[in-house]
């Protein structure tokens, strides 16, 4: 079966000690998406990798804080990873694009439609997109926690059946890795919680860790994407995983089986561009908990806090303080308040563009 598959590589699989591009680690990837490739199966490359190469192209002239850095890195970084890029691909006779996104680009219905519809076009003329933030546009408080986070929104708007995060790791372990009697997760059900296993260690030039992963995996998961974590740097990992998994050692993330809609999907990854927030009572937060899809009424609402205008996200909470989804409003914060406790009318959020958490 042909499948649609990200595959998000780190900067600490990408790149060498002096954080120049392990160009032998970059072919045999190259090698293993362009086989995928040419047995049906459509790639998309989320790729790390161009602050570091820029890190050891360039020395600033002056100190520079975070962001001037990964301005100026990515700048210089990014030109010379695409080349690698086009010159290994082009030797399997395959065009690749280059797709720079910002997290605000998620946030807006608009943009996201947009860019996914560029994306589609690529896939359609058998262009592989390779994807990576826009670090000379994009402000600390508005990047992605790293390019894990950036693989996990893509995958969800790609409708992709399968994430693959390659690492320096083979995946998760019951301890760190390297600790004696640590043995790893192969397999990870929606139920299973592996907080207590994860350690918040950073290691290399990439800017994420094993939460991050661990976190974004959960969440694909539960929206029925396949994710899988794997040591990228492992011989023929990627053909494996996708052939002969029983063949490679990895984490994954069981999916759910009838997977939600991508409007859901988006939604539920718009949680951090959230407007506002919705109170409701005991009532409505039974139903919206229960089995059956219910749209939030504002009958059900007990107080509003925020400004939002109508199709910006809000989050909902239950009447204990605790968060219980997110979703799209219907209408803008000064009508939602206006209804607030009323019977009748349009939902304050349909239940077509409500998540559950």
């Amino acid at each position: 079966m042909n499948r649609r598959i990200v595959v998000k590589v780190g900067s600490n699989v990408l790149t060498r000690s002096d954080g120049s591009p392990d160009v032998t680690i970059m072919s045999g990837i190259v090698d293993q998406i362009a086989e995928l490739h040419k047995k049906g199966h459509k790639v998309i490359l989320v790729s790390s990798g161009a602050v570091a190469c820029g890190r050891s192209m360039v020395t600033p002239a002056r100190k520079l804080d975070s962001v001037g850095q990964r301005q100026l890195f990515s700048a210089v970084g990014q030109i010379r990873l695409m080349t690698t890029y086009l010159s290994l691909f082009g030797g399997h006779g395959l065009q690749v694009g280059q797709v720079l996104t910002q997290k605000e680009n998620f946030g807006s219905r608009l943009a996201y439609l947009n860019q996914r519809s560029c994306m589609e076009v690529m896939l359609d003329n058998d262009v592989i997109p390779i994807v990576n933030e826009n670090d000379t546009a994009s402000m600390t408080e508005l990047m992605f926690t790293d390019n894990d986070e950036l693989s996990g929104l893509i995958a969800a708007m790609m409708d992709a059946d399968t994430l693959v995060i390659l690492s320096n790791v083979d995946g998760i372990f019951t301890g760190a890795p390297d600790a004696p009697g640590s043995t790893l997760i192969s397999k990870v059900k929606l139920e299973d919680d592996l907080t207590d296993n994860i350690s918040a260690t950073k290691s290399g030039f990439g800017r994420g860790g094993m939460g991050t992963k661990y976190g974004i995996a959960k969440m694909l998961s539960e929206e029925g994407v396949r994710v899988i974590i794997a040591n990228g740097r492992r011989n023929g990992v990627l053909t494996d995983l996708v052939e002969r998994p029983d063949q490679v050692p990895h984490t994954e993330f069981e999916p759910r089986e009838v997977p939600v809609s991508n409007i859901k999907r988006w939604i539920a990854h718009s949680v951090s561009f959230a407007k506002g927030r919705v109170t409701v009572n005991e009532d409505a937060a039974r139903m919206l908990r229960g089995d059956k899809a219910v749209s939030l009424l504002p009958i059900g609402i007990t107080s509003v806090d925020g400004e939002w205008e109508e199709g910006d996200i809000v989050n909902i909470y239950a009447p204990d303080g605790s968060k219980m989804g997110v979703g799209r409003a219907s209408c803008n914060s000064a009508a939602t308040i206006a209804m607030i406790g009323q019977r009748g009318g349009r939902p304050v959020v349909h239940y077509d563009y409500l998540f559950m958490e």
